[in-house]
């Protein structure tokens, strides 16, 4: 008995020299170097993907490069801004949603104006609605402006393209005052030198081909009331406007010859109607003069787009056809409780279920993080175990000890290595061809 404890205690004291002579083998200044790069990049991978996870959902963690860089200063003119999409929230309280529908603008025609109130002259400036053209590609709309310093007005009038898709209400609904063209296509006159003027500039209707613009040019003075209107058509074609000044001289001619009335002498005004029916290419006007109580009426008109061949239409009102050619927005109602009650219901199990499945992504997500960052982590150990493998068979050969440099001999060991790893593979890849033929065989068969 005592014999065989004796013997024990020699094996094992000499297993405890073998495995102190390999676990205490001390690491030359190559090897620990190496180590510790290797620990160095492992411990970066580590923080990538730590920095994944956390910068899945966007915070307020930066570095100072990555804040310095989003805080580089870019020209506003040149960002293109995406108008927001304001979402409903599921918890949502009923308010009375409007609903719209499209109707004729120039309806009667001569009838349109500018509703400014009040709060125009807190804001200084008022957006006029919008007209959209026949074919709905695009809309006009007037801006005012109001002078505090000379308590004048002017006015200038934009175009905005209109979106390809969608229905004609949904384009207009989209249509903002951010996606106008840059410069007006009309614009009054802008001096403030001359107090209380006002100029505003009013769409009237499109032409039937939707290529001329008819809109009238009101000026006067907010003490004594309108001096007088201008009708202008803009051709989109040709990008001018014309003020359709001869319509104005002829009515003043035709009254001092024909009745001996001085217009000039007397307060008198136009009201341009719109298009002709039958002559798409010429305007209508009425044509008043106040000289008593009641307004005296001087007849319908008509002239060129290009100020040429005005002539009197009629003096009944009812006997000219005008074409109605622009559209504009109304409120139609609002929408019921009801439908916005099952909205919300809708809205509710929507959210849900988009939750679940942002959980569920999230999840995978991670998963796939995590074992992207593994398996480099087992890359990196496999190549740098690979690479101390080397190290030793170089040291065992005797020959340069550095990372970069190989002596013959070990040239020529590796090569033998990885020419077995070669034949290996394709060993491998023959049995794997031939698994896939007899596979190919029994498919053939059935």
């Amino acid at each position: 008995m005592r014999k065989s404890v004796l013997l024990l205690a020699a094996v094992l004291f000499l297993n405890s020299l073998c495995v102190s002579a390999f676990t205490f083998k001390k690491k030359d200044a190559r090897q620990k170097e190496a180590e510790y790069i290797h620990n160095v990049l492992k411990q970066e991978e580590k923080e990538k993907y730590e920095r994944k996870k956390l910068d899945y959902k966007p915070s307020g963690f930066m570095t100072v490069e990555e804040y310095e860089a989003l805080s580089v200063y870019r020209d506003k003119m040149e960002d293109k801004v995406e108008i927001p999409k304001v979402q409903k929230g599921s918890d949502m309280k009923y308010v009375p949603q409007p609903t719209y529908r499209i109707v004729r603008y120039n309806d009667p025609p001569g009838s349109p104006e500018l509703n400014i109130t009040k709060r125009f002259y807190q804001l200084k400036q008022y957006n006029g609605q919008g007209i959209a053209s026949p074919d709905f590609s695009i809309m006009v709309y007037p801006v005012v402006y109001y002078y505090p310093n000379s308590a004048s007005t002017a006015s200038d009038l934009f175009v905005i393209k209109l979106e390809d898709d969608g229905t004609n209400l949904s384009k207009m609904l989209r249509a903002n005052v951010k996606k106008r063209l840059p410069d007006p296509i009309v614009s009054t006159e802008k001096s403030i030198d001359n107090f209380y003027a006002f100029r505003t500039l009013t769409p009237i209707d499109f032409s039937t081909d939707g290529t001329k613009l008819l809109l009238k040019e009101k000026i006067g003075s907010s003490k004594d009331g309108i001096w007088k209107t201008n009708a202008i058509v803009y051709d989109f074609d040709t990008k001018t406007s014309y003020n359709l000044v001869e319509l104005r001289d002829a009515i003043i001619y035709y009254w001092k010859e024909n009745e001996d009335l001085n217009l000039d002498e007397a307060r008198w005004d136009i009201y341009p109607l719109g298009f002709l029916k039958d002559e798409p290419d010429r305007v209508a006007a009425y044509a008043y003069a106040y000289t008593g109580k009641k307004p005296i009426f001087l007849g319908i008109w008509s002239i060129d787009c290009h100020g040429e061949q005005t002539r009197l239409l009629s003096f009944d009102l009812n006997t000219v056809e005008l074409s109605v050619n622009g559209f504009k927005i109304v409120q139609d109602g609002v929408v019921k409780p009801v439908v916005l009650e099952q909205e919300e219901k809708a809205l509710k199990h929507s959210e849900e279920m988009q939750a679940k499945a942002d959980k569920k992504k999230q999840e995978a997500d991670f998963k796939q993080m995590e074992l992207e960052y593994k398996q480099k982590i087992k890359q990196m150990d496999a190549e740098f175990k690979e690479q101390m493998k080397d190290y030793n068979k170089q040291q065992n050969i005797g020959g340069t000890t550095t990372f970069n440099e190989a002596p013959a001999e070990f040239k020529e060991v590796k090569i033998k290595e990885l020419q077995k790893e070669i034949k290996r593979g394709e060993k491998d890849l023959e049995k794997q061809l031939k698994y896939i033929q007899k596979l190919d065989k029994k498919l053939e068969k059935l």
